[in-house]
């Protein structure tokens, strides 16, 4: 048996896809030979293709305000203890200038799907920080919305989306939203930004409540129709004032041998290391990364507002002012044998 478990990580990165099978075998396995033969492919493939380099982005958390009521998250509009904040645009402008001083060259803008910022203020947004600093990527994380919405976006200079799908499966997505809320429309959004050619991000987290191997095959099912060229996933952390505050954490171990199951199966991708990794180990981002990631976002946002952005408890990094975050990353980084480069990081295809 446990050389039939020792081929599996070959045979996902020769095919580049996995069965519903082998991945039940891996995730299960307690052979750690198995998890560290994966766990190297993925470390050599995204080498291969990226080198020792760690690209970062500079994250500005500009709003937590949120009309959603997901189930896992802290910012849910029901979450009446959520201290809530908007950054203006000057606010948002101030960041970017922090962050291009220290060699960030891709701004994500991230915030709850917050009605207040209209599509033109979001254009506006998008088009002065391309107008300051056009050798920057920008990218948006901000929710569904319609396609022209999208389409708008892009026209005013907006490079990439990220949109996590969360689960492809839809009872699964049920029991993660409220009835509203619609996996149907989400996996159409995530396909009209490919449409439209913004680089895309999709993703899940790992753990959540009700997730089992079906509904994860399902994930990397869906992740390969899509084809994005971003991938996020991380541990579902559970946030004390969601339906879900008594759930367990998704664990290290899988994130890594999802991570490294993701690159074996999608080469190219470009795979955060996430905060939520780092949230759950000390050396989570490290491990990340050495399970083949290849992205770690610092935090640009203004320090008074960071500890505001909760999406779950305990999230680390929200004391830091960018530049000790952004030399943390860096030395964290060095210290296993990488780099973080001064670059927009793009898609490598």
């Amino acid at each position: 048996m446990a050389s039939a478990e020792l081929q599996i990580p070959e045979h996902i990165q020769e095919t580049q896809n996995i069965t519903r099978e082998e991945l039940e075998m891996i995730l299960h396995t307690q052979n750690p030979l198995v998890t560290e033969e994966l766990r190297r492919r993925a470390q050599q493939t995204a080498k291969a293709i990226y080198g020792n380099k760690i690209y970062v982005r500079g994250l500005i958390e500009f709003t937590n305000y949120c009309k959603n009521n997901c189930y896992y998250c802290g910012i849910r509009c029901s979450n009446t203890d959520a201290d809530r904040y908007r950054l203006s645009l000057e606010q948002i402008l101030s960041c970017c200038e922090t962050g291009w001083n220290l060699g960030f060259r891709t701004f994500v803008l991230q915030g709850g799907e917050d009605p207040h910022f209209t599509d033109e203020h979001i254009c506006q947004i998008v088009r002065t920080i391309k107008e300051i600093y056009p050798d920057c990527a920008v990218t948006l994380s901000i929710g569904e919305k319609s396609e022209e919405s999208y389409q708008a976006y892009f026209n005013a200079g907006a490079d990439r989306y990220l949109l996590r799908h969360e689960t492809a499966d839809e009872d699964h997505y049920k029991k993660l939203h409220p009835e509203q809320m619609s996996l149907v429309f989400r996996k159409n959004c995530l396909k009209n930004l490919k449409k439209i050619g913004y680089q895309t991000g999709c993703g899940f987290m790992v753990g959540s409540p009700g997730q089992t191997v079906d509904t994860l095959y399902r994930d990397l099912l869906f992740i390969k129709e899509l084809k994005p060229e971003m991938i996020g996933i991380g541990p579902f952390i559970p946030h004390k004032d969601t339906p879900f505050a008594k759930e367990l954490p998704g664990t290290l171990e899988q994130t890594l041998r999802l991570l490294s199951i993701i690159r074996l199966i999608h080469p190219h991708a470009l795979l955060p290391a996430t905060t939520a990794l780092g949230t759950i180990d000390p050396k989570g981002r490290e491990k990340g990364i050495w399970a083949g990631a290849n992205v770690v976002m610092p935090n640009l946002s203004p320090v008074n507002v960071r500890d505001k952005y909760t999406l779950y408890d305990n999230k680390i990094c929200t004391g830091d002012e960018a530049a000790e975050c952004k030399a943390c990353m860096a030395a964290r980084m060095k210290s296993i044998g990488y780099e973080v480069v001064t670059d927009r990081g793009d898609y490598k295809a």
